[in-house]
């Protein structure tokens, strides 16, 4: 592959990384990173990963741009009202890099549809708010052997952590089932609007690092934000649950199901 000189110019601040280079900058146009959700948290990573060059972008999401949505998620516009929300995605992340192939997919994930979803891609990012949603993105990506970004947000506080299979626990190894109501939205609880922007390029930041094979990834660890304390913490967590229901050494989930 050989760059034109526009994409030598526009990736130039990657290519002059001894991390990155010209080569890493091929790995990541001809990578695949779909995200799940087109909101708070996917706006930022959505954004970020197109600007990166992400070859293709898979975006994932069945409902329409509100009014309640503005304060946060900035991928979308006051123009965009009632919309599809990753047809607005794509609009945003086309206009920053048309080096960008971007891929919707007008639905909510479901025990039905998610093998399917994310069966072609390299890297997946949890960008949803509700832990059904969450549960299910990490036992499908366990089952298919996929790494992925799991990301969530209340309040002023963010979490994120990453799952790359053989090399660390999943989601289910660390919070293990879902609350009652686990439907429940997290942002109903109320979110400052600048907090997705944070942990969702964070997840963005994994993406580029995994497909890049640079860097140490949020493996084993939990990074937690306080946006009122201005504060990061990692949290270590344990390498290997072998009681894990889904990715232990018997699993008892074998199945996808829904919340």
């Amino acid at each position: 592959m050989t760059f034109t000189d526009e994409q030598s110019e526009r990736y130039l601040r990657h290519i002059i990384l001894k991390e990155v280079g010209a080569e890493g900058q091929k790995k990541l146009l001809n990578s695949k990173v779909l995200i799940i959700g087109a909101g708070g948290l996917g706006s930022s990573a959505a954004l970020y990963l197109a600007a990166a060059g992400i070859g293709t972008l898979g975006i994932a999401d069945g409902d329409e741009v509100d009014l309640s949505n503005l304060q946060r998620q900035i991928i979308h516009t006051t123009a965009d009202l009632g919309r599809a929300k990753v047809l607005s995605a794509k609009e945003k992340t086309e206009a920053i890099n048309p080096d960008v192939r971007v891929i919707t997919h007008k639905t909510f994930v479901t025990a039905e549809n998610i093998a399917d979803l994310i069966k072609d891609y390299d890297f997946i990012i949890d960008a949803t708010d509700n832990f059904s949603s969450k549960f299910l993105i990490n036992d499908a990506c366990v089952m298919g052997k996929k790494p992925f970004s799991h990301a969530g947000i209340m309040k002023f506080q963010g979490q994120l952590m990453t799952y790359v299979p053989g090399q660390g626990p999943c989601y289910r190894c660390v919070f293990r089932n879902p609350p009652p109501k686990c439907t429940m939205q997290t942002c109903q609880m109320g979110v400052i609007g600048a907090l997705p922007g944070v942990i969702g390029s964070l997840q963005a930041m994994e993406a580029v690092k995994y497909i890049l094979g640079i860097g140490e990834l949020l493996t084993s660890r939990l990074l937690t934000y306080d946006a009122l304390k201005a504060e990061f913490r990692t949290v270590k967590l344990p390498k290997r649950v072998k009681d894990c229901p889904v990715c232990g050494e018997n699993p008892t989930i074998t199945t996808l199901t829904d919340c």
